[in-house]
């Protein structure tokens, strides 16, 4: 099969066909694509145990997962029902909510192409944090712009950052085997600190603390769960690429199925492994940089390859993140909730000016904002917006389209139990988006960053619809439809 399709959507007002995305993925690809949410630990997982003592990170990284398992399983039905969409849970909320608030179409969309595009500088930043504690421990320079700085990690950060860009505009089919040689190096550092901690002779619960009490403890849980939302939640990417898959219904519903178990697993185990080895008090000191230590301990002279598979892991993470958020933002131009630029694809059906745009945020992300954890937050209040409203979708399409073709049904329980999923991470919103600075990471800014890329993703639908879309509407005159 050549790895061209066609589409005749005029999508870039041409009159040409234009390329499509390909249809060469297996379920096992998208759940090498799932592997990036066990990676994505790397980023908040010592944050957390360090603000809530290993047993509370532990239980909410549990609770994280459990109510991100049943909302992807929710997503099975969805992705079975919209099979040739690439806009994911996005495209899911637009469809629930169209003929009572076009405006969620933009709102989510946005909401949740920027958490995954900036997932770039979260993990290019920390690959350029392990790189210098690891092998350049001196290199301690910033050089301040302003309200941008440069440091040793950033400008690592910056190239890896444009060495993914040109491999992506190569296409993913190509970097397919890049994907599965970086989950597959993830797989050695994952079983190296879920199995040998364990079986140490140093392994103990005896130090693990609950940081957790009162009122202000619930707060903070909350809190909490905000910023594991994009870490746990993320397993729905396998949703994404549902038009790729060769089989549509099966292949993703496997991909998604299979990824959330993997991830809960995980996400359980290994914060009870690497608090009960290395202890609160050290993860908590490096809460970024607490791996490469860990490494030595563990595997001796072999940490500083140990170091490579864990960069590797998040170079996974980071392909993903560009191939997800560029597909979304071309959704977004084909289907009408961004400006028409954006729904095109090149001659090799690669959505290039979809990550031209990623490469210029994510530069900017990375100078400005700096920190892994202020990147997250920054992006989690349109990811979770975005979950709330794709899952009470689900619950809307049932009542309003009854009809509608349904290759995966559910249970008639999962209606009501989407409501509570709504209901349950609309309180995470609200109390995680006015509080997050409780952690220590993040503030006013991150939260006044939120909210402009929201408000800018709703003026962009506004201008499509109000100008794009209007300017190419036919007009009557003397009978004849002609163009303006």
């Amino acid at each position: 099969m050549s790895h061209l399709a066609t589409s005749s959507e005029d999508t870039a007002g041409t009159g040409q066909e234009q390329p499509a995305l390909a249809k060469r993925m297996r379920w096992y690809d998208g759940f090498a694509m799932s592997l990036t949410m066990p990676a994505a630990l790397v980023a908040s997982l010592g944050a957390s145990i360090g603000g809530l003592g290993a047993w509370g990170a532990i239980v909410l990284w549990a609770v994280s997962m459990v109510l991100a398992t049943a909302t992807n399983w929710i997503y099975t039905e969805l992705a079975a029902m919209f099979p040739e969409s690439s806009g994911g849970i996005a495209h899911y909320a637009a469809e629930g909510w169209k003929s009572r608030a076009p405006v969620v179409g933009p709102l989510a969309s946005v909401g949740y192409w920027f958490p995954w595009t900036t997932s770039l500088a979260i993990y290019a930043g920390i690959i350029g944090s392990f790189v210098q504690a690891q092998w350049f421990p001196d290199q301690t320079w910033t050089v301040e712009f302003g309200p941008a700085q440069l440091s040793f990690p950033i400008v690592v950060g910056l190239a890896v950052i444009v060495l993914l860009f040109c491999a992506a505009m190569i296409g993913l089919h190509v970097a397919m085997w890049v994907i599965y040689l970086t989950g597959g190096m993830l797989m050695v550092p994952l079983v190296v600190f879920l199995v040998v901690p364990f079986f140490s002779g140093e392994w103990s619960t005896a130090g693990l603390h609950w940081d957790l009490h009162g009122l202000s403890g619930v707060r903070e849980a909350l809190v909490w769960l905000y910023v594991m939302a994009w870490t746990s939640f993320g397993v729905e990417v396998c949703a994404t690429f549902a038009p790729e898959y060769k089989d549509t219904v099966r292949d993703t519903s496997q991909a998604l199925r299979a990824g959330v178990l993997f991830s809960l697993g995980v996400f359980i185990l290994l914060p009870l492994a690497l608090s009960g080895y290395l202890g609160e008090q050290k993860i908590g000191e490096e809460p970024t940089t607490f791996y490469v230590g860990a490494f030595r301990q563990l595997v001796g002279g072999a940490g500083g390859l140990m170091t490579v598979f864990l960069i590797a892991s998040l170079l996974l993470i980071m392909i993903t993140g560009l191939a997800d958020g560029s597909r979304v933002l071309f959704n977004m131009g084909k289907e009408g909730t961004t400006i028409r630029q954006m729904g095109v694809l090149d001659r090799r059906g690669v959505p290039a000016r979809a990550l031209v745009v990623a490469l210029v945020i994510n530069v900017l992300v990375l100078v400005v904002l700096k920190t892994p954890l202020a990147i997250l937050v920054t992006g989690n209040l349109g990811y979770i917006l975005t979950h709330i409203l794709a899952i009470s979708g689900f619950a809307l399409l049932r009542r309003d389209r009854p009809d509608l073709p349904r290759p995966i049904r559910l249970h008639r329980i999962f209606v009501p139990l989407a409501w509570l999923l709504a209901a349950s991470m609309s309180v995470v919103l609200v109390v995680g988006a006015t509080g997050f600075s409780v952690t220590g990471y993040g503030g006013y800014k991150e939260l006044g960053v939120a909210l402009a890329v929201l408000t800018t993703g709703v003026l962009l639908w506004l201008y499509r619809t109000k100008v794009q879309d209007r300017r190419r509407q036919p007009e009557r005159r003397d009978g004849q439809a002609v163009r303006q």
